[in-house]
């Protein structure tokens, strides 16, 4: 039997979404410890897995391996379409547990297109292979439209930067009692409207805030700093897609921000993805704090919901 545990991701957003400059998207994220995917997979000679999602993923593991078959238990999933990455991850969990099963090389990054993952941002597979903050490289525009590719017909976006995350720093994460965020047709129209209509200068702005103060404030380990320029980010991102989900965060997550925004246990709060996930950073000597500030916002926007604070996961997925 092989066990393979993986935790969530952050997504910050994009670099650009204006096909009028070089690179398209470039995704930024941080791995999260938990919440976690977990599964077990052992040889089988067909499929058999009676969790509805992960169950196409075994059958198409199988097929892209040329193995006989597959016996997949998951034993912890993440919250679905909440902005934590649970699609891919789910998804590189189970090829990969397929894989070793077998004695083969699941190849993660390279079939990651071929399970329709890693079209847009590579922040999912990257933080699958390796952990910590990741930003990658993106599209060449020239290769784009606004119209997103079939499965299989796209690379996965280099990382361009990889950097660990101090040991101190920690994520509030506030889960709203809300409708999961967009996927699918929802959200690929959700994109093509918000590149066909994007302000470049947001993405000159981004990247001045990512060149200026988030690389710097990683590598120095200024926690303020980062926090700020993460939820700068946030805020510009917001910007391009405020016609698709009714403002610069989707309610009630701009309600939630807003409290967050105001405690002094939190460095920096937003919205990760299409949320309704909203983060807040912070660190351990914070971190109750951090729950308390996280539990007042939900009570503030009037709506229930899940808090807790994560660490960051360093590494890539566990296969034992």
């Amino acid at each position: 039997m092989t066990r393979v545990s993986v935790g969530g991701r952050l997504h910050f957003g994009f670099l650009n979404l204006a096909l009028s400059r070089e690179r398209l998207y470039g995704g930024l994220g941080v791995a999260l410890a938990e919440p976690r995917v977990v599964l077990d997979a052992t040889r089988a000679d067909g499929v058999d897995c009676d969790h509805p999602d992960a169950r196409e993923y075994v059958e198409r593991a199988v097929e892209l391996l040329d193995v006989p078959g597959a016996s997949v238990t998951v034993a912890e999933t993440l919250p679905r379409h909440h902005g934590l990455g649970s699609g891919t991850q789910l998804a590189l969990a189970t090829l990969t547990a397929v894989a070793e099963a077998w004695d083969r090389d699941p190849q993660v990054r390279a079939r990651a297109p071929d399970l329709g993952r890693g079209g847009r941002s590579g922040v999912g597979v990257g933080t699958f292979e390796a952990g910590g903050f990741v930003l990658d490289a993106g599209h060449p525009t020239t290769r784009f439209t606004t119209d997103r590719p079939a499965d299989g017909e796209w690379t996965v976006p280099a990382v361009a930067v990889r950097h660990t995350i101090p040991d101190d720093w920690r994520f509030l994460l506030v889960l709203p009692d809300a409708a999961p965020g967009r996927d699918g047709d929802a959200e690929d129209a959700s994109m093509r409207s918000a590149v066909d209509s994007a302000d470049p200068e947001l993405g000159d702005r981004i990247s001045g805030i990512v060149t200026r103060r988030l690389l710097p404030a990683l590598a120095e380990e200024r926690l303020s700093v980062f926090g700020e320029a993460v939820a700068e980010i946030g805020r510009l991102n917001g910007a391009w897609y405020a016609d698709q989900q009714g403002g610069v965060y989707r309610p009630p997550v701009g309600a939630v921000v807003e409290a967050l925004s105001e405690s002094s246990a939190i460095t920096g709060a937003g919205q990760s993805s299409w949320g309704p996930a909203v983060y807040g950073v912070t660190d351990t000597s914070r971190a109750g704090a951090a729950v308390a500030a996280g539990e007042a916002a939900l009570e503030r926007a009037g709506v229930g919901g899940e808090v807790r604070v994560v660490s960051a996961r360093n590494h890539g997925a566990r296969v034992e």
